[in-house]
């Protein structure tokens, strides 16, 4: 396969999550009802419409390449991967959506050789934006779906890098709905000053903006929930672990998707 340039992934994808983001808005203001998928997780009109788009979008872009999303997973749709495919979670935040709270997001990664090389995540309720630009190269800028999409020209982008892990202390990430006993105790046996709250995959992001250091999630994920983020971190200057301190990768199938516990770091801290 020939090569993929990521830098030029950016503008079409950006666009296409301002109108699936719109679309989520819409569904967000005017409510609607909550289906329940086979495993009980919840699903809505939000989630496909968004999906509808953004999975006509990566067809168009690079027709070529799988995707996996995950409502499409949830009906059988699982194309064979080989080196390199999407993983798209059309609204991560289920539950932050129903409940109607702001912490939902669009998420769009794209695996080369079992590693994330870019990331998008876009947050319709807040304005905020989160990609990978280039190689090694996270950015933010604010996007709201309310008016006319911006010319990319006109758009402010901020690099991001996570930061040195403070000496009085960390400042961990941590999930609103899925704080369980394992990630507790690992707050405990770490030095965590502070920890900050939210749903999605905005920890990620928190991270690689330097404004925490550690996000623990010591539970089933799945692969679209966590690709586009950890490519942003990566970019920024972070790294993702299994809870064992191993490699974190992509592309289990044998696994269904699913992901083992992980540590994301902002930066590794010493070892002392």
């Amino acid at each position: 396969m020939a090569a993929i340039d990521i830098s030029r992934l950016a503008q079409p994808l950006v666009a296409a999550a301002y109108r699936a983001g719109g679309l989520i808005m819409e569904h967000y203001r005017n409510g609607g009802p909550v289906h329940r998928k086979a495993d009980s997780s919840p699903v809505t009109a939000a989630d496909l419409a968004s999906e509808g788009v953004i999975l006509a979008a990566l067809a168009e872009l690079e027709p070529g390449i799988p995707v996996i999303s995950e409502e499409a997973a949830a009906g059988g749709d699982v194309p064979e991967t080989a080196d390199r495919f999407f993983l798209v979670d059309p609204l991560d935040g289920t539950k932050e959506f129903i409940a109607g709270r702001t912490e939902f997001t669009i998420n769009i990664g794209l695996i080369r050789d079992h590693e994330p090389c870019f990331g998008l995540i876009y947050a319709p309720a807040t304005n905020q934006l989160y990609f990978t630009r280039s190689e090694g190269e996270a950015v933010a800028a604010a996007l709201s779906c309310d008016g006319p999409l911006p010319e990319w020209s006109a758009m402010t982008f901020s690099p991001m890098r996570s930061r040195i892990p403070p000496e009085d202390g960390l400042v961990a990430a941590i999930s609103r709905s899925h704080l369980n006993d394992a990630t507790t105790s690992f707050l405990a046996d770490h030095q965590v000053a502070s920890t900050l709250t939210s749903g999605s995959s905005l920890k990620f992001c928190v991270l690689a903006a330097g404004k925490a250091d550690v996000y623990p999630r010591l539970g089933r994920t799945m692969e679209w929930d966590t690709a586009a983020g950890d490519a942003i971190l990566r970019a920024a200057g972070g790294v993702v672990l299994t809870e064992t301190g191993k490699p974190f990768f992509y592309g289990k199938r044998e696994d269904g998707y699913a992901n083992p516990g992980f540590v994301a770091w902002g930066r590794m801290p010493r070892q002392t």
